[in-house]
């Protein structure tokens, strides 16, 4: 099931977004631009799974707090951002083997804090909405 959606993923134009650290553990993660817009995508597996058996809602907040980053640091051009609030709300659960995608939109930047909203879906249906307010930090 996991081969069919990265083989699908691949003919679709999506690339594996490299990580490290705790979001290699998720992913991997995959981007594309489509129309000018990015958009990401998380083939969801067994190790994303809650006791029920469906996608844990951890995994969701996960992807979509790093995905709404992703966004804020490309319309910031700063290499360095921390989330300080993301707001969640779980619409519908989410199965083992099914593609996330996430559409994040910048909603407003100012010098210091971007605000970014996406929902994640699955083939259309929303899974979960998420807002997050990013902090721009001083380089180091």
């Amino acid at each position: 099931m996991i081969d069919k959606a990265t083989a699908r993923l691949k003919s679709d134009g999506w690339a594996i977004v490299e990580a490290t650290g705790f979001i290699q553990l998720v992913g991997p993660m995959w981007q594309r631009t489509l129309d000018g817009e990015d958009e990401f995508a998380l083939v969801t597996q067994d190790k994303h799974h809650n006791r029920r058996g469906l996608v844990q809602g951890g995994v969701l907040m996960t992807f979509a707090d790093r995905t709404c980053g992703m966004a804020a640091r490309s319309v910031s051009g700063k290499p360095t951002l921390a989330t300080i609030q993301l707001d969640v709300h779980f619409v519908e659960a989410g199965k083992i083997g099914e593609i996330l995608i996430s559409r994040p939109r910048v909603v407003r930047s100012t010098r210091s804090l971007i605000f970014v909203t996406t929902e994640v879906t699955v083939e259309g249906r929303c899974i979960a909405m998420a807002n997050g307010v990013f902090k721009i930090l001083k380089s180091e």
